[in-house]
Formats: structure tokens, C-alpha cells, sequence
């Protein structure tokens, strides 16, 4: 949607015959004039679906290989290896700067605002949808750039030879979440409370000041310790004097959520685990407040077929190519709410034995299965055979280059299969190379893993649980800590912790773990490390081996780390046939991520300061 003068809709017409007009007087039968589509509430909504469909998304369903920038996960994909390799990232990764998107929204806010053939209560609810939209574009945004020019009307160029006045400078940053903040307190209650989860609502109006104003508040915060990061102007920085208002204004906006009656946290499932994955799969679902939705026969997407366990995968081509990094799975902590890393060896770095590959992750926060599929696991109540071989006595290993590959073991002429038919095996794309599958967002649909099918999961975008835990942050930030523990805690009970966290447990460390679990594979990493000034420190280009503080959140975290089970293989030992495990760096795996100052906001390209000179650069590029 270029203009709005001319909507273009697709129309099939059988033609009976002809008539004597010449052809080039004929009535267009294939477009509709602005002013027909003006006069009719279902045209209106097919435009406003487009503007919504637009929605950027960083991360997602339909660019999974995001997903493997950071240390969440490795890509099982030998086209995207390189994300492991290069070392720093790109001053312009992540950037945006989408004015052509804007003014579409801006000319349906004019015509919408000069109809008078819509309804009044349509045309209320619409712009408000558009003004949403608009406001969650340039949240988009100034969490990747910063301040960025504030345009809220059409620009029309004269032809005049002159565009000086076309040419607007970046507002400063806190401006812009200014104006996020105050366009949805503006048009919230034009909104429904409920009804729909795939367009906006006074929920998500609300959720998005939360997000926005906790964002804000942590840079005016955690600004404080990268002084170099901010702009004379403002573009880039927050006061650090702000910081309490946006908290407040976070808590205030979490709350309203709250109040409304309308969402709760999904807990339909005894088993905690199935009931963490099935938040994103159920979509009779009191949790979700907003979600990019897409239906099956209609419009599908193709992440099941890229990341469904290689066994179990419907079609020959695809499948494994997120595998979930032992970074994040060692952040799950263990019911008693204590952080340990997994036990793979004793005090005297001796292999612990195990009877079951499953005990190693036993006692743990549940919503660790229901995230990922680890050895042992089974989906589609069908075992995933995830294991790298016999480890010998003496310490060789016994496997192979072929998924579920033979070999003759020690004193045996028989072949027996000697490796997992999921792997891992190194360099073996689209297979879990480094001992983990995604479970979290992968259809249970049988079909779903075709071509001709696809999946309609949906894309969460709000759901309550982040408005909780936006709570929960901003209160602790407020040193209201008895509202953050009870904030904190409805989510944790929700995933299966039987012991509350009490007001002096909650600290930093508590709320940054708290949402890498929760809101894992959900689009939150990135922006998260950013706001809170953790990214160049983590991620900081230094080679280490895997934390051994995974409750700590300042803990380096440069490479993606796997986990490799071993059947044992010692006939005679009381161990012959058990499983040991070893952490390991896949092969392609070879550079440590390094976030620089510069990376905190993306380049603002040439052609856009060439074309406008009052565009300033941001800093440390």
C-alpha cells in the first residue's frame, strides 16, 4: 500500500462476451477509487489488515534464523553457520527505518479522520487500531535506533526544488516513548476490552505502555553506566532522573491489564511442562493478548517444517535446525529455587552415571521441557533419539557420520546402531548437533510439518505473563519488593515452583533469569540486554568456557554450548550400558560474539543523512 488514492483488490470474473465500448473507456473492474472504498466499513478493515500484517517482528515465526544471533540457540544449518563465526556484530544489524510505512499509516489516520460515509463507532475503533499500529512502528523503531523523527502527518512533496521542509530532525529519545505512552493512554478506551486476540485492543494498548515505559525507564536507569552511549541532543539517552516516572507508568499500565478481568495465566494442563508449550499452541488461550494469527488452508508458515526433530519430520528436506544452546538450558534452575549447573561430573571430575538420559535434567524448572526437547524427551508421543555414541573405557568413542549409523563394538561381530537417529553428529545439518531440539512454537498437528500445509501456530506478541513480570521489574525498581516477589511468584507457581520467592530474594539477577526463561525464543533477548546495558558485557567478544553461575546476569556468555549423552561401554563394569554426558563447542562454532558500544543503536544509513542533513549520527559508529 503505496497510496490510498488506488486499492488494489484481486477480483475473478468469468466473461460471458463483449460489448461495443472501446476498451480503454471501460469502468476498471479490478481496482477500487479511494472514495468507494471510504464509504464501506469491510473495504476500510482490508486496508487496515494489510497495515497489520506489516508489523515488524526482529525474531519470529517467519525468520526463525534469528533466533540464533545471540546465545539462545545454534543454527543446525550450514547456510547460517556464519552467525556463530562472525565476531562482531554489524553497526546496521537489527536497524530500521521505515517512512514509507509511516506515511501509509499516517494517509489512513487523514482519510479515516475526513470520512463520513463509516460508522461512527467503526471509525472510532479503527483509527485507534492505526494509531496502534503506528505507535508500535515507532516503539520498532526507537528501540533499535533511538530518537527518530516524529512524523504524524502525510508529507506531500511540492515539486518546488526545494525539500528543506521535508527535512525534520531525530526527536530525542525519550520523545518518542513520550509519544508511544501517550497515544495509547489517547485512544485505549476506543478499543474493546477482549474479544480478539489478532488486532488491538485496550489490552494490548496497555501492554505496549507497559513495554514501552519499562524500556524507557531502564535506559534513564542502566544508562547511567554506559555514559559514552548518548548524544548531546538527546537523540540517544535517557535522564537518569526519568527513570521513576516510567517505572511508575509501567507498574500503572501492568496493573490496568490486571484489572481488566479479560487475561490470565494459561494453567489448564496438570503437567507443567505440556502446559508451558501449550500456551502457544492452544489458542482458547485467557493468557495471549495479542498475537500475529495465522489459520491453516489460509495463510501458514513453515517453522515446524524447519525445526520438527529430523526423525520425526514429514517430509525428507528440512527439519532440526534450531538447536536449543546448554547456555539456556542450564538456566533453568532447580525447584528448590537454587542455580546449579548440570551434573555431568563429580568433586574429582569423575562422569556421573546415569540409568535414564532424563535424570540429568531432573528437578528442574518444568518450563525447561516445555521449551526444548533434551535426550530422552519424546514429541508426538514418539521417543526422540537423541545420543553421540559409546564412550569406551579408555575414553575413544564409537559412532558414526550417518544418523542411527551401525558400527561393531569391543569382543562383538554383530553391528548395532551406535549413534542417535537425531543425532548428534558434528556438521551434520538440520539435526540436533549440539544435543537439543526446540519444542517451544513447534506444531503437535499432524500435517503441520508439510509443505503443502504448514503450520497456523500463532506468533505471540503481549501475552500476560510479560505484563507480570514488567510488573514485577518495575516494582522492584521502585523498591516496592513485596509486589514484585507476588507479581514474580504468580508466574513461577504457574510453571510449577512449589516454594515462593520472598521480597529480599527479588534483585536484579532474579528479574533478568526470570525473563530468559519465561520469555525465551519470544523476541525479548536482544532488547532486553540493550535496555538494561548488559549486552557489550556479556557478550563481549571474550572466548570463555560455559558459566558456572547461571543465576548471574552479568555472566559471560560469547559461544553456544551443546551437550553431548554417551551409552557408556565397559562389559562386566556395574555401569556398562548407563549414560555419562560431556559439554562440548559445536565445530562451527568458532568466534565469540562481541557486542560493541556502537551495536546499542543501529547505524542510521548514508542515504538517509545525505538526503536530509539534520539527521546526526549515532554515537561510537
Amino acid at each position: 500500500m503505496k497510496n490510498l488514492r488506488y486499492i488494489y483488490l484481486v477480483i475473478f470474473l468469468a466473461f460471458a462476451g463483449c460489448n461495443n465500448e472501446e476498451f480503454l473507456d471501460r469502468e476498471p473492474t479490478d481496482i477500487l477509487g479511494e472514495d468507494q472504498v471510504w464509504a464501506n466499513d469491510d473495504l476500510v478493515f482490508s486496508v487496515l489488515a494489510d497495515l497489520y500484517n506489516r508489523l515488524p517482528d526482529y525474531q519470529g515465526l517467519e525468520n526463525w534464523w534469528e533466533y540464533a544471533n545471540f546465545d539462545e540457540t545454534f543454527a543446525s544449518n550450514a547456510g547460517d553457520y556464519w552467525r556463530h563465526q562472525n565476531q562482531e556484530y554489524g553497526y546496521g544489524d537489527w536497524g530500521m527505518w521505515n517512512y514509507g510505512y509511516i506515511r501509509d499509516l499516517n494517509l489512513f489516520i487523514q482519510k479515516c479522520e475526513e470520512s463520513t460515509e463509516i460508522s461512527a463507532e467503526s471509525k472510532a475503533r479503527f483509527l485507534a487500531e492505526a494509531k496502534f499500529i503506528r505507535a508500535m512502528v515507532y516503539f520498532e523503531h526507537v528501540k533499535r535506533m533511538g530518537g527518530v523523527p516524529l512524523i504524524l502527518e502525510p508529507l506531500e512533496y511540492d515539486y518546488s526544488g526545494d525539500p528543506t521542509y521535508l527535512q525534520y530532525p531525530r526527536a530525542k529519545e525519550h520523545e518518542v516513548y513520550d509519544f508511544v505512552i501517550a497515544e495509547m493512554e489517547a485512544v485505549k478506551d476506543d478499543l474493546p476490552n477482549g474479544g480478539t486476540q489478532s488486532r488491538a485492543t485496550k489490552g494490548a494498548a496497555l501492554a505496549l505502555i507497559s513495554r514501552a515505559a519499562l524500556y524507557a525507564g531502564s535506559i534513564a536507569n542502566y544508562g547511567q553506566l554506559t555514559p559514552e552511549v548518548t548524544l548531546p541532543g538527546g537523540e540517544v539517552g535517557i535522564p537518569a532522573s526519568m527513570a521513576d516516572a516510567y517505572y511508575t507508568k509501567a507498574l500503572k499500565a501492568s496493573e490496568e491489564v490486571m484489572g481488566l478481568g479479560t487475561y490470565e495465566l494459561y494453567d489448564q494442563e496438570p503437567d507443567k511442562s505440556v502446559n508451558y508449550s501449550n500456551i502457544f499452541l492452544n489458542k482458547n488461550n485467557p493468557e495471549i493478548i495479542m498475537a500475529k494469527d495465522f489459520l491453516v488452508q489460509g495463510r501458514t508458515h513453515g517453522f515446524t517444517i524447519e525445526n520438527i526433530p529430523r526423525s520425526l519430520r514429514e517430509e525428507n528436506t528440512s527439519g532440526g535446525k534450531m538447536n536449543p544452546s546448554l547456555n539456556l538450558v542450564q538456566s533453568y534452575e532447580l525447584l528448590d529455587n537454587t542455580f546449579a549447573e548440570l551434573p555431568t561430573k563429580d568433586a574429582s571430575g569423575n562422569h556421573i552415571f546415569y540409568d535414564d538420559p532424563m535424570e540429568i535434567f531432573a528437578g528442574r524448572d518444568p518450563r525447561l521441557l516445555g521449551t526444548m526437547i533434551v535426550p530422552g524427551s519424546t514429541f508426538r508421543g514418539q521417543g526422540v533419539d537423541i545420543w553421540a555414541g559409546y564412550k569406551l573405557e579408555d575414553g575413544s568413542v564409537i559412532t558414526s557420520g550417518q544418523l542411527g549409523g551401525q558400527a561393531e563394538l569391543p569382543g562383538s561381530s554383530a553391528s548395532v546402531q551406535v549413534v542417535g537417529f537425531d543425532g548428534p553428529i558434528d556438521q551434520l545439518e538440520w539435526s540436533a548437533q549440539n544435543g537439543f531440539y526446540l519444542r517451544k512454537y513447534v506444531d503437535t498437528a499432524i500435517g503441520s510439518g508439510q509443505r503443502g500445509t504448514g503450520s497456523a501456530v500463532w506468533l505471540v506478541r503481549f501475552r500476560y505473563a510479560e505484563i507480570l513480570l514488567n510488573a514485577a521489574e518495575a516494582a522492584f525498581e521502585l523498591d516496592q519488593l513485596e509486589k514484585a516477589a507476588d507479581y514474580m511468584n504468580e508466574v513461577r507457581r504457574r510453571a510449577g515452583f512449589p516454594i515462593d520467592l520472598t521480597p529480599g530474594e527479588i534483585d536484579f539477577d532474579r528479574i533478568v533469569h526470570e525473563r530468559k526463561v519465561e520469555l525465551a525464543f519470544e523476541n525479548h533477548i536482544l532488547w532486553d540486554k540493550k535496555r538494561w546495558r548488559l549486552a557489550h558485557r556479556i557478550w563481549n567478544g571474550v572466548t570463555t568456557d560455559l558459566t558456572n553461575n547461571p543465576g548471574n546476569a552479568s555472566a559471560v556468555s560469547t559461544r553456544v554450548f551443546g551437550l553431548k549423552p554417551y551409552k557408556y561401554y565397559e562389559p562386566g563394569s556395574a555401569n556398562n550400558g548407563k549414560w555419562i554426558f560431556e559439554e562440548f563447542v559445536t565445530a562451527p562454532v568458532f568466534n565469540a560474539h562481541r557486542f560493541r558500544l556502537g551495536n546499542y543503536y543501529s547505524l542510521i544509513g548514508d542515504n538517509v543523512r545525505n538526503n536530509n542533513p539534520k539527521i546526526v549520527r549515532n554515537p561510537n559508529q
